[in-house]
Formats: structure tokens, sequence, C-alpha cells
């Protein structure tokens, strides 16, 4: 049976199935349910579908971590009870103090604790952690009304690290004293304010955070919807500890600040599952320590859905089509941060059945994908997309997924691929659609080689969308229709929309962002074209004649639909 063949490794369903409560193939329907989903754990489609009521779920977890179950709901918790932990561990670790004790808090938790969160929350708070289950919902009424709008701040956490500072300087550790660095890196006050960086990021929603230490400040930004935005910082002595908290976390040598280092951090935030991609580069001098920048993988936050992805209907049919072709390369192009790869991953996730063998070589691996083999890059030890993509085709596959076509030996294996049977999936960095083709033949391949195996090219950028709190319309003028290419005619009358700024987007206008894409297909006269060298302003003009429409346009029906701005469509296509 399939699913007697799949290891359980999940810890709730392996203490399900042992205590009988359920049997192997429902594990694994779980768990492809869970791969399927964007970010829903294990326990909530355990519960959410009916294979488990939470009352008897919350009993197995109990029994089995030698604990009791409570009902948050009616418990008086006293105030000193709940004041005894800072802020950030509640909203951090997703449990709440219930109990307190000589030497020990206990904890309500909703979900299996991890023994090493057991030993961290012991550490931040100097007190043995003991724990207790409870409802989901009612633990998070709790922590809500609680916690919510507590003023365990960053600045909070920026005081508490320079009392520490002022009281003793063991906090501004020596880069040069491996001992040091690490001591100051295990410190209370710099555990809390890096878990305070890391939950504000998820919570805001930040694809990236970036740490950035300089002769006579530390900056902390923020990059949220495509712009970065700067977080009050603490002295630019603590940033060796910082940083250091965050290699160790990444599991990076906290001693070696000569190379570039990449690491990466599995957390629980607030009971969601987060992935942290760590890249860390030194700087031009070393007094200043490395800059940082952590790449927030939220899988709550982002669907792996085709249909969820925000492409037009057009597109969407034009790729479905295309996805199903035995054989030939369909690319996505676009600068980095435009959701190629989700994009590619929603495509893989659309495709990935029994029958089909994928395999995808990534520098990094963003997603773990269920069914579907994939190959870190890796330079460092000689684990080079060439070298992957030989031993790919030595592997009997249908499909494979290149992270980034970079240089011509890439491109000739992907060709090779597309040319024995193989659907290949890759990403280019270029400006559109059009450019792509010009991209192959600037790395030498042969036109008539492009033209035989390409069979799409999907462009794409990502535009902030305005916030629905703050959206206020207005009638263009003259000069707006003249720097889209409009007329008042093409616009019937109809208004555009901004964000005046408020509260719940931060006064920026905007909240969210969504895709706006074009649809190159590889038909005939476009062939043509591309054998004959035609430059990428005369292939762009032949797919508009054969219907394709361009990301300016694309973002103009965006902001048409009142769903972006004009300055936001001019800025990125």
């Amino acid at each position: 049976m399939p699913g007697e063949e799949r290891k359980i490794t999940d810890p709730i369903l392996a203490l399900l199935v042992n205590d009988g409560l359920m049997d192997r193939d429902q594990a694994a329907e779980v768990l492809e349910e869970r791969d399927r989903s964007a970010g829903k754990t294990v326990r909530d489609i355990l519960v959410d579908s009916g294979y488990i009521s939470e009352d008897d779920l919350l009993s197995a977890m109990a029994a089995d971590q030698g604990c009791e179950v409570v009902d948050l709901s009616s418990m008086e918790i006293p105030e000193e009870t709940l004041s005894c932990v800072p802020a950030s561990v509640p909203r951090m670790y997703n449990v709440l103090p219930v109990e307190r004790g000589d030497g020990y808090i206990v904890f309500a938790a909703s979900d299996m604790i991890d023994p090493c969160v057991s030993d961290e929350i012991s550490f931040v708070t100097s007190k043995e952690a003991r724990f207790v289950m409870a409802r989901k919902k009612d633990l998070a009424d709790r922590i809500a009304a609680r916690y919510g709008d507590a003023n365990d701040s960053v600045e909070d956490m920026i005081n508490s690290l320079g009392a520490g500072l002022g009281a003793d300087d063991s906090l501004a550790a020596d880069q040069n004293d491996v001992a040091a660095l690490s001591s100051a890196a295990q410190n209370n006050a710099v555990i809390r304010f890096v878990n305070l960086v890391l939950y504000q990021g998820v919570v805001d929603r930040a694809s990236d955070i970036h740490f950035e230490p300089f002769e006579k400040q530390f900056r902390i930004r923020y990059r949220v919807d495509g712009a970065l935005y700067e977080l009050k910082a603490p002295d630019i002595r603590m940033a060796p500890a910082i940083i250091s908290r965050i290699k160790i976390m990444a599991g990076l040598n906290i001693s070696e600040r000569r190379i570039p280092q990449d690491g990466r951090i599995a957390l629980t935030v607030a009971g969601k599952p987060v992935d942290l991609r760590v890249s860390c580069l030194p700087t031009a001098s070393s007094a200043f320590s490395e800059s940082v920048v952590l790449r927030i993988l939220d899988r709550s936050a982002v669907s792996l859905d085709l249909e969820n992805i925000g492409l037009p209907e057009d597109i969407y049919e034009e790729l479905t089509i295309d996805i199903e072709k035995p054989n030939g390369i369909i690319v996505v192009t676009g600068p980095t941060g435009s959701g190629k790869t989700t994009t590619l991953y929603s495509v893989l996730r659309r495709i990935n059945q029994p029958d089909t063998k994928l395999l995808t070589a990534e520098e990094p691996v963003e997603y773990d994908m269920e069914g579907i083999v994939q190959v870190p890059i890796d330079p460092a030890v000689g684990n080079t997309f060439p070298k992957v993509l030989r031993a790919f085709l030595r592997q009997d596959p249908d499909v494979m997924m290149i992270g980034e076509i970079r240089d011509l030996e890439t491109a000739e294996i992907a060709i090779q691929a597309a040319l024995t049977g193989h659907l290949v999936f890759s990403t280019l960095h270029t400006n559109d659609a059009a450019g792509a083709v010009m991209r192959f033949i600037d790395m030498n391949v042969a036109p008539y080689m492009v033209a035989s195996t390409l069979e799409s090219v999907m462009g794409q950028r990502l535009v902030r969308t305005i916030c629905n709190e703050c959206k206020t319309q207005y009638a263009p003028d003259g000069e707006t229709l003249q720097r889209l290419e409009l007329t008042p005619e093409e616009i019937g009358g109809r208004c555009f929309c901004y964000g005046r700024g408020c509260k719940k987007c931060n006064s920026t206008g905007y909240k969210g962002r969504k895709g706006v894409f074009e649809y190159l297909r590889v038909t005939d006269p476009i062939r043509e074209l591309i054998n004959d060298r035609a430059p990428t302003l005369v292939i762009r003009e032949k797919a508009r004649e054969l219907g394709m429409r361009t990301m300016r346009e694309d973002g103009i029906r965006n902001i048409l639909d009142g769903y972006t701005t004009v300055d936001e469509v001019l800025r990125y296509t």
C-alpha cells in the first residue's frame, strides 16, 4: 500500500498510529494534504478534516508528554503569573504561563512541544519550563488578549540590551575572541531581541530582514511588499553578539568572517512553520562585522496552487496546456524577487503525479515538496548545475526544473534534455519574455536549437496592491494618461485609485503584492524570427501581433480594476 511505504516522521501522526487512533493509510492522506496546502499544519488538518476531535487529540498528546489538559476559557490566571515572562515568549512560542512555582513555570500549549523549544524557553525565562495542553483557539484568544498590544517592543529590548551593556561589557564581545562571541550570543537579552525581530518580521509579512553593521551605526531593516523599512536598532557594539546569535541558530561558523556563508533556520513562530534562509557577507572591514540577510519563507503566507498565484485567465489556460507537453523548455523570467520560483513550484505541484518523475536542481531549495527529488546546488563541494544536470539525465526523469540557466553549459544540457524527450522548466533574469530568446543566443546557444526546444516564456513582476482600508478613487488627468499612453476613450470614464495611508498599511497606502504577467508562446512565426536572429523588439512586436499582452498592458488592466497604482506599474514595467 502507498501509505505503508511512506515513513511517518511527524510526531503527532506517529503518536496516533502507535496508539491505534489512526492507521497508516490515513496518516499518508494527512501528509499528502499537508503537502498540498499552503503551510497548514498536521494538527490543523487532523482536526479540521475530522480525523480526530481536538479534545481527543489533546488527550493523546498530554498522555504522551506526561501532562494534563486544561480549559483556558474558564481558567483564572493571576496577573503576576501572566507578567512573569516577557511578552515575546508567548507570542514567539505560542505558549501561555498558567502557573508559577519555585524554580519553574507551567505553560499551556496547543501542540506537541519540541525539546529544543522547551530548552530555549527555560533558558530565556531562567526557570524550568513545564507544560499542559489546551485548545488552540482558547490559547490564541488568551495570548492576544494579554500580550497582543503588550509593550514588549523592539525599543524595550534595545533598552534591555543597553542596560546589560552598561552593567557588563562582555555583551560587546571582541570579534576575534570566539569564546566571548559565543557567550555574548547566548545572553538572555540577545536571544530575546533576536526572537522579537524575527517574530515581528513574520507578523509584518516581511520577505527579508537585513542586519547591516557600519562603522558608527547598526541598521536593521525589513523588506515588506518590496519596499525597505528601517527598524530602531541597538548600539553598534551589540552587532557582533546579535549576528553571532543568528549564525549559531543557522549552524554557521561564528569565527569565520572572511568568506560568505549560507545557512538555514527552521522555526515555529506563533504556531506557524517558518523557514529562514540566512546569508552572511563579509564587509569591507571586519571591524564592522558582517552583513546578514534573512529570507523569510513563510509557508502559510504563500499559496503554491497554480490557481492562486494571480494569473490572468487567458495566461492560466495557455500555461496549463503547455505544462502538459511531453518535452520542451518553459522559462519564467524576471528580476530577483519577482516570484519566479513561486510560479515554478506551483507548476510542479500541478503536474506532480505518481506516474511522473520530477527532479529539481535549486540554489538553494526554498520549499520541500513531497514526491519530488530536490537537489541543492553547492559549488563549494563541486555540486554545480552542469554536474547535477548530467546526473539527472541518468535518473530517468520525465520533468526537470533548473533553478536558473546562467551559462552555455547549463543551457546546452537543458536543450539536450528537451531534445531527448524531457520537459524542462527554468528561470532567466531578463526584462521581458522576448528578451529571454536573446539571452540564450547571447550565451552562444545556436538559434536553431533555441527555436526547436523553447515552448514558451512567461515574464512577471510583483507590484504593490492598494490598501483596501484607505483606497481612494480619483479621475486621472491628461498627463497621467499620457504617461500610460492611454486616451480618455480607452479608459471609458473609469476612475483610478490610490491609498491615502492608514494604520493598517503603516501609512504607505499599500498592503500586499500581486503579479503582472506576459506570456509568449513560441509558435512557428516566432521560431522563424529566432532562426533569423531577429532582435528582441521584433520578436516582441510579432508576439503582440499574435495576441500577447505585455506586462505594461497587464499592469494597466490592474490599474483599471483598482488593484494597484500608476506609479507602481510605471516603476516595474
